[in-house]
């Protein structure tokens, strides 16, 4: 699994303690900045993580502001992203397991690191669980189908 990482300004801390953990794990990280607290526009990181998920560039993607709300919002525009904005363990398996989220957004000035970094390990070990769900995922991706269209018609 490879994993594309970004944050603004306000993530820089928990993006540097999540790329240590994700290295301790052997997991491939693609850094896509920021790498400073100069303060700059969240979605030109966004941007970045989610299209290399929507382009299967990385297999998964992690976000980090200081909410988590701007750079989930700015995921979701993505076809094929399906950014997930977790504050415990519990919406991070859920995420998975129910929605099959390829993106985690998480807020810095929200989380504490130990709760985020224990985000993270339960976000990655958990697998979607299919079944009912898989239903579910799909008519997301008919809506994104949908949409695409319409707008090429235009």
């Amino acid at each position: 699994m490879n994993i594309a990482i970004a944050s603004d300004h306000a993530g820089v801390d928990l993006k540097e303690k999540i790329i240590k953990l994700l290295d301790g794990m052997s997991i491939k990280v693609d850094d896509l900045g920021t790498d400073n607290k100069d303060p700059v526009d969240y979605p030109d990181y966004g941007i970045r993580v989610a299209e290399a998920v929507s382009d299967g560039k990385a297999g998964r993607g992690i976000l980090i502001c200081g909410t988590g709300i701007g750079m989930s919002i700015v995921a979701n525009k993505f076809p094929g992203v399906r950014a997930a904005l977790c504050y415990d363990t519990f919406t991070a398996k859920i995420s998975r397991l129910h929605n099959d989220s390829n993106v985690l957004v998480l807020g810095e000035r929200v989380l504490d690191y130990k709760l985020a970094l224990d985000i993270v390990k339960i976000w990655l070990k958990t697998d979607f669980e299919g079944g009912r769900h898989t239903r579910r995922v799909e008519k997301i991706n008919e809506i994104e189908e949908r949409l695409m269209k319409q707008r090429e018609a235009k």
